[in-house]
């Protein structure tokens, strides 16, 4: 069967940022606030993305970037209760609203409930999106394009390369769905906060309490303070061999990962000192989902720099620096191949301009955990701070693409670095 898109064309902008997670947010606003006519075009009917409607409990990880520490800052403020030491603590809420008044303040179109569809090209330069919403089909065209869709949507309908997963066998790391419990005695919980937390308790070790009781591929404990008293959120529905670009897989994922909630409840109330009183007060809208596609760009991120600490001369993101945390691809807990709390190497790191850019494609630029890196590299530039970095860095690199007249590939390093002040 064949149909005719008939897609009114909404207007010209000169960047236009799809998906508003945090590299999307980064993107957006510093668009915006430098003096481009910005659009966010997003999926959901909130701003934010999985840091929102993916119900996180922090900001793990950090990065040198002066908007990251803005957010931070202004949605602390808006918290009524004592931060102290979880400022970094994500209240859904407080943190959407604190997204929403910085991308006034840039300036910043938003189109929330629309979906990115396709692009339109010429030749090997991206145009515009189509995208669909409750009005119908919509045709956006401009100078530049982001892609913050964390999967990459924009880039593989351009025809950008990429692979997925691990480059060994294609596999990916595992789906959570986020939920929150209230009910805590926060005097007496604990909080283990990685998988290599061991908790002793009158009944056992908790994780492998978790492994044996809990179904697989669930298995393990993560429990975070909130920025409520008494309210926990927790990291432990778990579902292997999800491809996060099937709707299918997505569907299946959300299902399954439900299901284990009230079994997880069950092993808190019996097991967990604290808990014994707890019961859910909410879970996310948007499944976790924490890789896809790795394009291949100018420049690809791997692992040993990180190690490393490489300081590279084309860079645009500074102090970057989490764990390898991969979450374990075949089961619960943490995979053989990653590590969180041992991790030894203190130092940030630096991300070159070439992991944004996609090696072919000129009129986009990656943002997020789509960029150009190896799996195991992915499994740590993912985490949401150094997304804010990568997605400033972008939406300056598109200011200065469309100001200039030049194709995002054109534009030095140091002119990013200068309008970011880095």
């Amino acid at each position: 069967m064949r149909f005719e898109i008939n897609a009114e064309n909404k207007g010209y902008y000169d960047v236009i940022v799809v998906g508003s997670g945090p590299a999307g947010i980064g993107a957006a606003i510093t668009a915006g606030k430098n003096g481009a006519k910005t659009l966010l075009i997003e999926s959901c009917g909130r701003v934010g993305g999985i840091s929102t409607a993916g119900m996180m409990s922090h900001f793990t990880g950090r990065c040198g970037s002066k908007l990251y520490f803005e957010i931070l800052d202004r949605a602390a403020k808006k918290n009524p209760f004592d931060r102290g030491e979880r400022k970094r603590s994500i209240d859904p809420e407080l943190l959407t609203l604190t997204y929403i008044e910085m991308l006034e303040e840039a300036g910043v179109d938003i189109l929330l409930y629309t979906t990115f569809c396709d692009v339109t090209m010429e030749e090997e330069r991206v145009t515009g999106i189509l995208c669909h919403g409750k009005d119908g089909f919509s045709l956006y065209e401009a100078k530049v394009v982001i892609d913050a869709s964390g999967d990459g949507d924009v880039a593989e309908k351009s025809g950008a390369e990429y692979i997925k997963g691990r480059e060994t066998d294609g596999k990916m790391q595992p789906a959570t769905l986020m939920f929150k419990v209230g009910g805590v005695d926060y005097e007496r919980a604990v909080f283990p906060g990685s998988f290599e937390t061991l908790v002793p308790t009158e009944k056992g070790e908790l994780q492998a309490l978790a492994k044996k009781t809990l179904p697989s591929p669930a298995g393990h404990v993560l429990l975070y303070k909130s920025t409520i008293p008494g309210i926990v959120t927790c990291n432990m529905t778990n579902l292997t061999d999800v491809d996060g670009t099937s709707s299918a897989d997505l569907t299946r994922a959300e299902i399954v990962c439900r299901k284990q909630m009230p079994l997880i409840v069950d092993f808190l109330r019996e097991y967990v000192p604290g808990y014994e009183n707890c019961y859910i007060i909410g879970s996310a809208s948007l499944i976790g989902i924490r890789e896809t596609r790795h394009f291949k760009g100018v420049s690809t991120l791997t692992e040993q720099e990180i190690a490393d600490a490489a300081f590279h001369e084309d860079y645009v993101v500074v102090d970057a620096h989490f764990n390898f945390d991969v979450h374990n691809i075949s089961g619960s807990g943490l995979d053989k191949t990653g590590c969180q709390k041992n991790f030894t190497q203190k130092n940030g790191y630096t991300i070159p301009y070439g992991c944004l850019v996609p090696e072919r494609i000129d009129g986009l630029l990656l943002s997020g955990r789509n960029i150009s890196g190896t799996h195991m590299a992915h499994s740590n530039y993912r985490v949401m701070p150094i997304c804010i970095g990568i997605g400033e860095a972008c939406g300056a690199a598109a200011v200065l693409a469309s100001k200039l007249g030049k194709q995002p590939r054109d534009i030095k390093p140091a002119e990013i670095r200068e309008l970011l002040g880095i």
